[in-house]
């Protein structure tokens, strides 16, 4: 989702390869002749849906990274050996074809012109599935994502091991949960509203109550953006009504970064709130998941709410700064404001308590396999 080490607000460089040049990218560096090519949505970096000609009709997908990136190669090697240890432990993760020189990947120029932008090239396995953010997600799917979250960070840090994986600590990475203060300096682009104001108290209870206890966390290696786009599934049943759902592929491994177990449950939990019916209701379902796996410690759990508010104020505040740079990705930019001010805000209403206490009912619930209490208010 996101771009640098760097929290100054700069311009990422957007690649702008037209489906041509991407799709000569693709001969000239990985020797497949392209037979059709699409475009994918990303948030600053530039996707493309590829099938090549020959035996089989492999998809794959081009992912050209964004200029300012694109200048951290051991960072980007770093998710990509990631990306193939997951897969390899039998995780859905998506796996690089390699170069015509054995590479993982390639830094390439956008054109031929002198001082042309460079960008890294990849050519990853097309994962087949539906985004979670194109079906309305149950309780059964909700749990088996909380469940997936946990055992990602779980495998990633008790057996993942590389000499980049040092890359993935990103001290002032924007996008690292522990960064929520460092939203200061992009909150203009929100203007003077009620949306600044909630951000605002968001910043200064989190500065109070959640960056005291970061060394009480247990630390981990976070993928770090487990949204509604960035998983796929699939149904293992025929009931319409009543679907059995299973991941069937994780995507965007670029906001990895050395965090914390509760980091990951609380982004999760705040994207799986984007496009729910019963917002408030989701956090149980996917911390009843996590900690099948990986219980909190009281500290953990205390920090929640404010952790996944922190998330939603990353995420609201950073589209908002970023479509100022790009207003023509404005639309996918913004996806998550859509719903995303009203849930905010919608927390903050209800409260801390009453909706914390939602939460752990309905996780306590899994474990005593007594019905779930539903929380509306979204």
């Amino acid at each position: 989702m996101s771009s640098g080490n760097d929290c100054q607000a700069q311009p990422l460089t957007k690649p702008a390869l037209g489906e041509r040049e991407a799709a000569e990218l693709v001969d000239r560096v990985f020797g497949l002749k392209v037979s059709w090519i699409g475009s994918l949505p990303s948030y600053d970096d530039q996707n493309f849906h590829v099938r090549v000609s020959g035996a089989g009709a492999e998809e794959y997908v081009l992912k050209i990274t964004n200029s300012e990136d694109s200048q951290e190669p051991d960072l980007i090697e770093a998710q990509t050996r990631a990306m193939m240890f997951l897969s390899a432990e039998g995780f859905p993760s998506a796996t690089p074809y390699l170069t015509k020189d054995g590479n993982i990947m390639s830094l390439e120029s956008g054109d031929t012109r002198p001082g042309s932008k460079k960008y890294m090239v990849r050519l990853l396995t097309y994962l087949p599935g539906t985004p979670v953010a194109k079906i309305t997600a149950n309780a059964q799917l909700l749990y088996e994502i909380g469940r997936f979250a946990a055992s990602v960070d779980k495998v990633l840090s008790e057996k993942f091991q590389h000499p980049t994986v040092k890359n993935l600590h990103r001290g002032q990475f924007i996008w690292n949960l522990a960064n929520v203060p460092l939203l200061d300096q992009y909150i203009y682009a929100l203007g003077q509203n009620k949306y600044r104001a909630v951000v605002e108290q968001v910043i200064e209870q989190f500065k109070d109550k959640v960056i005291p206890k970061l060394s009480s966390f247990r630390a981990c290696i976070n993928h770090g953006d487990l949204n509604d786009h960035n998983i796929l599934v699939d149904s293992s049943s025929a009931s319409l009504e009543n679907p059995q759902y299973r991941v069937s592929g994780i995507l965007d491994f670029s906001d990895m970064s050395y965090g914390y177990y509760v980091f990951e449950v609380a982004i999760t939990i705040m994207y799986m709130m984007i496009e729910s019916p019963d917002p408030l209701s989701v956090g149980g379902h996917v911390l009843a998941g996590f900690e099948s796996v990986l219980p909190l410690t009281a500290e953990e759990r205390g920090a929640l709410f404010l952790l996944v508010s922190g998330r939603f104020a990353q995420s609201l505040v950073i589209a908002a700064h970023t479509a100022l740079l790009y207003p023509e990705n404005r639309e996918y930019l913004t996806i998550t404001a859509r719903t995303g001010w009203k849930h905010l805000l919608t927390m903050f209403e209800v409260g801390q308590e009453a909706v914390e206490k939602a939460w752990f009912e309905t996780a306590q619930a899994y474990k005593q396999h007594t019905p779930v209490p539903s929380v509306r208010g979204c």
